[in-house]
């Protein structure tokens, strides 16, 4: 038995972990589940309890045939296990980059599908499961299922958190590059309405888009933030040192995060000067820069393991989508969170545009805002708790791939389509082999 967290690294609890090499294998340790099922796990960078099976069966698939392939036209065919970091290494020097990421390149191809993944270019060009093209899915009954667009399983199993299915591969489309830099504008936004209103009027100009929020600025600079829009960069936007090998993309970390944390490391005041540091460094008018594509897209992958620097409680990731038009649920709880003073490092907004048909899928046209908030500070689950209630009357809801707190009465009331995954889950697994802390917890299955 192995104790088993999410990156948040709170709730553990223990399962059997098995690391099956191929799909004969997976296939004969599901006969092998027993009573307390099983899930799929990739990287761990699920930040709640989607990869944990209390007592049951945890199959680590990041072995699971290593494998994948790359047609002239950018089609990506690519095993389960395979990262994102990985296959990144070798698309960008051949002049390919994966349609979306997510914050951090360490997730698996498996894990993107399950919880399909967003990134900064969501509102121009969807989530990871708008580029599938096609899955094979390994299901209860021990068969390895190919499935398309056209198959209701296939939109069951994209967003469907591991729990149709054990995932075996992927196939999707990839953008072309023509370096491994990103032509950036920066500017500083002083208040909440100015960051939404210039998202609002500037984020279509530009395939990426983000804003970090200082989310302990009162008063008539409550919501400051800086905004970073980007777009791949051409040859000729680069300066000349890197011009002989624009495509030359091989990130690895920095720093190295230490193995033990004292708690309150990340507290009010050392996060208080963080932001005004990081705040004062953004220009007050656009600035445009170069930058590489590990910095601009995963720049918490500099740190090793930073998730420790939470200390030994762990993190909070809060992450919820309110649809355009509730503007005011957002400003609403960014008014109570800075008024409470909470501790977030990292608070960061984006605007969604259209959401792809999986039926729990997370995105939706609209804002989202994310937060990473150390667990036990004073007051916080009920004030979580109160803000899934404002999320649930605007008409929005909460990233499963993020969560470790929300209950299932909030999980039915903002997932309208729950029923229908139901159904199509139950006839693909009548028995319920495939289980997690997750479902329990949320009463999915």
């Amino acid at each position: 038995m192995t104790l088993l967290t999410g990156w948040g690294r709170t709730a553990p609890t223990r399962a059997t972990v098995a690391r099956p090499r191929t799909v004969e294998e997976a296939a004969a340790l599901l006969v092998k589940a027993g009573g307390r099922g099983v899930v799929a796990r990739g990287l761990g960078r699920a930040y709640g309890d989607a990869a944990q099976n209390a007592g049951g069966l945890v199959l680590d698939c990041t072995a699971l045939e290593p494998s994948w392939s790359l047609s002239t036209t950018g089609l990506v065919t690519a095993s389960a296990g395979v990262s994102l970091h990985d296959l990144m290494t070798e698309l960008v020097p051949r002049g390919w980059f994966v349609p979306v990421t997510p914050g951090t390149r360490y997730v698996t191809v498996g894990g993107a599908v399950a919880a399909d993944v967003h990134g900064k270019n969501h509102h121009v060009d969807s989530s990871f499961g708008a580029h599938l093209r096609s899955l094979r899915l390994l299901t209860a009954d021990g068969r390895l299922r190919t499935l398309e667009p056209g198959d209701d399983l296939f939109w069951a199993t994209v967003g469907g958190m591991g729990l149709t299915g054990v995932i075996a591969e992927a196939t999707f489309q990839c953008v072309p590059v023509e370096t491994a830099w990103m032509r950036v504008d920066v500017e500083r936004t002083r208040d909440l309405d100015q960051t939404l209103e210039t998202m609002a009027a500037t984020d279509d100009d530009h395939r990426y888009t983000v804003a970090w929020i200082d989310l302990l600025a009162r008063g008539g600079r409550m919501g400051r933030g800086v905004l970073t829009r980007g777009d791949h960069a051409a040859p000729g936007d680069l300066v000349a040192r890197v011009r002989g090998n624009p495509l030359a993309f091989a990130p690895r970390p920095l720093l190295s995060a230490p193995p033990w944390a004292p708690g309150g490391l990340l507290n009010r005041a050392s996060v208080r000067a963080f932001n005004t540091a990081w705040y004062g460094k953004a220009p007050a008018t656009p600035r445009r820069i170069v930058q590489g594509i590990a910095p601009f897209f995963h720049p918490l992958d500099g740190v090793g393991g930073w998730n420790r620097m939470y200390g030994p409680r762990g993190f909070v990731q809060y992450q919820f989508v309110v649809p355009l038009g509730a503007e005011d649920t957002l400003r609403r709880v960014v008014e109570r969170l800075s008024g409470a003073g909470v501790v977030s490092f990292l608070t960061v907004l984006k605007r969604f545009g259209a959401g792809t048909p999986g039926m729990l899928s997370f995105p939706m046209p609209g804002w989202t805002l994310a937060l990473d908030i150390p667990a036990g500070q004073s007051g916080l689950a009920a004030m979580l708790t109160e803000f899934d209630g404002w999320v649930a009357a605007a008409g929005g809801r909460l990233y499963l791939a993020k969560d470790s707190r929300m209950s299932a009465a909030t999980m039915a009331a903002t997932y309208p389509r729950l029923a229908r995954w139901r159904e199509i889950r139950h006839r693909a697994d009548p028995d319920g082999v495939f289980v997690s802390d997750l479902a329990r917890r949320l009463r999915l299955c």
